[in-house]
């Protein structure tokens, strides 16, 4: 092996791993304030995950049953929309859900019955669909936040705005968890 080519050699070493450090970094959004870009970061890489998982799923997939009282990948999606929808009233709007709001997302706000027998007969993409125009919106709010914001104790003083989406995002990273089970335990097609 000659110079030039170990050179080469050890470079392409080198930038692979420049590669892979900064493939898991976790960087603030740009547009956003520091805690809140970097928050958006780790929304979106859970969602970014949670969506690869599923987006092939067919329907008998997606509305696919473990077990009698378990819930179906599809309505864990809508219930992620949903406590994502909540959240973001909550905190970054400042009221409850409105009449028509609680109409849409109620059932999926507490899986189980009647989420197990409501929630089918939809293809995946129409739940990742209601995922994507909540995360729109919450991204759109968020940007009109700031860091103080973020620190700033939700009105009932339990915990702060910050946390919330902490919440959030354990939330999601939860029943992506519980998701992967599932998938796993699919019937071969």
């Amino acid at each position: 092996m000659n110079l030039k080519t170990t050179l080469s050699s050890v470079l392409l070493v080198c930038c692979m791993s420049l590669s892979m450090q900064a493939q898991y970094e976790l960087r603030p959004e740009k547009g956003y304030s520091q805690n809140i870009g970097t928050t958006v970061f780790m929304l979106e890489n859970l969602k970014t995950r949670i969506t690869k998982n599923v987006q092939k799923l067919t329907p008998a997939q997606t509305d696919y049953l473990l077990v009698p009282d378990a819930n179906r990948i599809g309505a864990m999606i809508y219930h992620l929309a949903a406590t994502e929808k909540y959240y973001q009233v909550y905190t970054l709007e400042n009221r409850e859900l409105s009449e028509a709001e609680k109409a849409k997302w109620d059932v999926a706000l507490e899986l189980g019955d009647p989420a197990r027998t409501a929630l089918v007969g939809r293809p995946i993409t129409y739940y990742l669909d209601l995922w994507d125009g909540v995360r729109k919106e919450t991204l759109r709010l968020l940007k009109t936040k700031d860091d103080k914001w973020f620190d700033t104790l939700i009105k009932d003083g339990d915990m702060n705005n910050y946390f919330a989406w902490f919440h959030v995002m354990e939330h999601q990273s939860n029943h992506m968890g519980q998701i992967q089970m599932i998938k796993n335990r699919l019937p071969k097609e």
